[in-house]
């Protein structure tokens, strides 16, 4: 509940507890065991924020922070509450001005971003790609801008990859060497980020991030909630929504310093599957991101179950606390408790570490920063109790308010030419030149097997005529040789005869 540039959280035993609004965008941390109270207190913080007109964005991990969006409904325990917090005056059941969204498009307006807004750096973190790897990458970045190829989902990443891979020689003298390994490493890590609904969250129109950062016409500010309930079994996805959602706004807001209300504040739910076996570099680049984001004024609040999922380097940087209970039946959850009671400045009326395992349903410890953004000594306080359903909202009040809110642009999903396509009609025109190379080979070789065959058959002709005419030359010669014999042996017969003759005449003389 907002009141007077403050924010009331609840009551202590020593009196109320608020956090200063200049103050939120020093980020916090709502942590506490399942079903402590956690969700309850997210809530209190989204309508107190709404309320003092500061836009919100926070994630719908179990469906039900959806009632935000109607009206609470009366009840025993409610009511006992305002009365116990002194809120009776002020108190009344309202909805606040929500606005609805979903990676999956199932449940809210569709989240959508491009390749090239994530970037070579983000996607590497994400994907966990060697840096050899990671630099493949980069080069294919850096091609697909020089040959002006617009990277906008995951088949157009894809269709690049692969055709770098297949053309390389024709890249390596001014890009450097890509090998076949580090091409297809990037493939394979592209796989599950796909089946989690990458090709989903990769495409346009893509999210303009200002639509978040818009009040509804009483001034109260816009609850933008992801439904998440799906999005959290798919943890690659989770976190490279995440990622590019701090890395835009770091991007696109201009430094603001010290404001006296934050321009936007996120709350991160089951903040844990955020950093669970992130590889370093991802870790770096959430506190890079978280340490200075405030200085644009953002207000990043993580919920998670211990503050021991988030790493120390991150959790340094939440000034705001709510330490809902933790148990402690084995030695790893004494220590956790033991770790969140240190993180708190001690109150020498109680011992930290022993309230946090004392706290029932709805209560916690809570110190947040003063005026001068020093923090408040621990003290416990009981939340109060929000004022819109506790539960999920109706299908039909969704439905209806999703058609009012103006943010129906991002509905329908575009698919223009980008590189897929451009790459696609060059694969196509290189398979018809390749067919067209084809066939000129083809008939170079039935022209050559032509030739090869009329100078075969010419030659066999050649030789046949050769053979002919030596056959011939033989006849020739064996017709003379006859004729030559003949006449021999007609001169042997016409002399035998003269002689004969002769003999003859002799003889009778």
């Amino acid at each position: 509940m907002y009141q007077n540039g403050k924010i009331y959280m609840g009551l202590a035993d020593d009196g109320p507890v608020t956090m200063q609004l200049n103050m939120s965008s020093r980020h916090g941390l709502i942590a506490g065991a399942s079903g402590t109270g956690k969700t309850v207190t997210m809530k209190v913080m989204a309508e107190s924020f709404s309320d003092a007109g500061v836009p919100v964005f926070l994630c719908d991990i179990k469906g039900d922070v959806s009632g935000l969006a109607a009206d609470g409904v009366s009840s025993e325990s409610m009511e006992q509450r305002i009365d116990q917090f002194g809120i009776r005056d002020c108190f009344r059941y309202q909805s606040y001005p929500v606005c609805f969204w979903d990676i999956y498009q199932e449940s809210g307006h569709p989240v959508r971003a491009t390749v090239s807004d994530m970037g070579p750096d983000l996607l590497s973190r994400i994907l966990n790609l060697t840096p050899v790897q990671e630099g493949v990458l980069n080069i294919m970045f850096r091609i697909a801008d020089d040959r002006g190829l617009m990277l906008i989902d995951l088949k157009d990443l894809r269709a690049l990859l692969t055709y770098v891979s297949e053309h390389k020689e024709e890249y390596v003298s001014a890009y450097g060497t890509m090998s076949s390994q580090s091409v297809g490493g990037i493939l394979r890590a592209l796989i599950p980020l796909e089946n989690q609904g990458g090709d989903l969250f990769f495409g346009e129109p893509d999210l303009d991030i200002m639509d978040w950062m818009r009040t509804a016409p009483d001034g109260r500010g816009i609850i933008n909630i992801l439904d998440s309930v799906k999005l959290v079994r798919n943890p690659t996805l989770y976190a490279s929504f995440l990622l590019w959602m701090m890395a835009e706004l770091f991007e696109r807001l201009p430094e603001a310093g010290d404001l006296e209300k934050p321009k936007l504040v996120f709350f991160f739910d089951e903040a844990h599957m955020l950093f669970a076996d992130a590889p370093k570099a991802l870790v770096q680049k959430i506190e890079q991101v978280v340490k200075l984001i405030r200085s644009k004024g953002v207000g990043i609040y993580f919920v998670t179950q211990s503050p021991g999922d988030i790493p120390d380097s991150v959790l340094a940087q939440l000034s705001n606390r709510v330490q809902h209970a933790l148990r402690a039946y084995t030695p790893s959850e004494q220590k956790a408790v033991r770790a969140a009671a240190q993180s708190f400045r001690a109150n020498p009326a109680f011992k930290t570490e022993d309230v946090i395992m004392e706290l029932g349903v709805g209560c916690a410890l809570t110190s947040f920063l003063d005026e001068q953004g020093v923090p408040s000594m621990a003290r416990q306080t009981a939340i109060i109790c929000p004022q819109s359903l506790m539960g999920p909202v109706e299908d039909e009040r969704r439905r209806r308010l999703m058609a009012a809110d103006g943010m129906a642009k991002y509905d329908l999903s575009v698919d223009r030419e980008s590189a897929y396509e451009v790459l696609d009609h060059q694969r196509k025109m290189d398979e018809k030149e390749e067919a067209l190379q084809q066939e000129r080979e083809q008939l170079e070789k039935e022209k050559e097997a032509f030739a090869k065959q009329k100078a075969k058959e010419e030659a066999a002709a050649q030789k046949q005529k050769e053979k002919q005419a030596e056959a011939a030359q033989k006849k020739k010669e064996r017709d003379a040789e006859r004729r030559k014999n003949q006449i021999e042996r007609n001169l042997i017969n016409t002399g035998a005869q003269i002689l004969k003759r002769g003999i003859l005449n002799t003889l009778f003389k």
